[in-house]
């Protein structure tokens, strides 16, 4: 299975979380130069020094994926220090544990900006490079409940939903330009973002991390079997993938 990415530049979104940090080390050990991208600039430096450790390149740019401004800004110098595009990992996301009555519209309109919105204008702003090098993959991070329902997590399903079937549309929209457009969709994963949840939810961390393991293969993900899906899709391994909602989730919405 060819899984080499060397020549290839990949920009990664919430890149110093556990999924994306995760990501970002396994696509340079491949030989993909990595744009780590994070509001958090010390966790994305951190990452990246990790990759230079093991003989990789990176580099960490702190974006606010909410301005318009600031991802073209980010697609601009990508391009000017690297020469090109070739693997977009949308990946940060945020998180509101709410029902419909407890969110507010700011909130609502938060977790959009984040999950879809930005999205949205990575790939409006890297596609046309991507077409200039003669095609490229997109990742989008989807979630199993963005295929399914889920409790208490109204705005996050929807956005999750929205994401899913924007990539679909993205894939036929830019299959003619060999770009492949895929989404990813976790199960829960060992990360900070769940420890998040538990206390969103005022609920004990360790009970909650227990129900989490609640599915066939009886646990939890961890990042960097995450990260080795986007691989796959990342690279010529899936080279007639496109389109497709790929669940990594243990069996939970089996």
């Amino acid at each position: 299975m060819n899984t080499d990415l060397t020549g290839k530049v990949a920009i990664i979104t919430g890149g110093a979380g556990g999924i994306g940090s995760a990501t970002s080390k396994l696509l340079a050990s491949e030989g993909a130069t990595v744009a780590v991208v994070d509001v958090n600039m010390a966790g994305a430096e951190s990452c990246v020094q990790e990759i230079e450790r093991a003989g990789g390149k990176a580099k960490a740019y702190k974006v606010d994926l909410t301005s318009e401004e600031d991802i073209r800004n980010l697609i601009d110098q990508v391009v000017t220090e690297f020469g090109r595009v070739d693997v977009l990992f949308n990946n940060a996301g945020i998180i509101k544990r709410t029902t419909c009555e407890d969110i507010s519209a700011m909130e609502w309109d938060q977790v959009f900006d984040v999950n879809v919105r930005a999205i949205f204008l990575m790939c409006k702003y890297a596609i046309p490079h991507m077409r200039a090098v003669g095609g490229g993959s997109i990742i989008n991070t989807g979630s199993g409940w963005g295929l399914k329902g889920g409790g208490r997590a109204l705005s996050y399903c929807a956005s999750k939903g929205a994401v899913v079937n924007m990539t679909r549309a993205l894939a036929i929209d830019h299959g003619g330009d060999n770009i492949r457009v895929n989404s990813i969709n976790p199960g829960d994963t060992n990360t900070p973002m769940l420890v998040n949840e538990a206390n969103q939810l005022g609920q004990d961390v360790n009970s909650f991390l227990n129900e989490s393991a609640e599915r066939p293969l009886n646990r939890m993900g961890e990042p960097i079997e995450i990260a080795r899906a986007v691989l796959f899709l990342a690279s010529e391994a899936s080279s007639f993938v496109t389109g497709a909602a790929l669940v990594v989730d243990g069996g939970g919405i089996a």
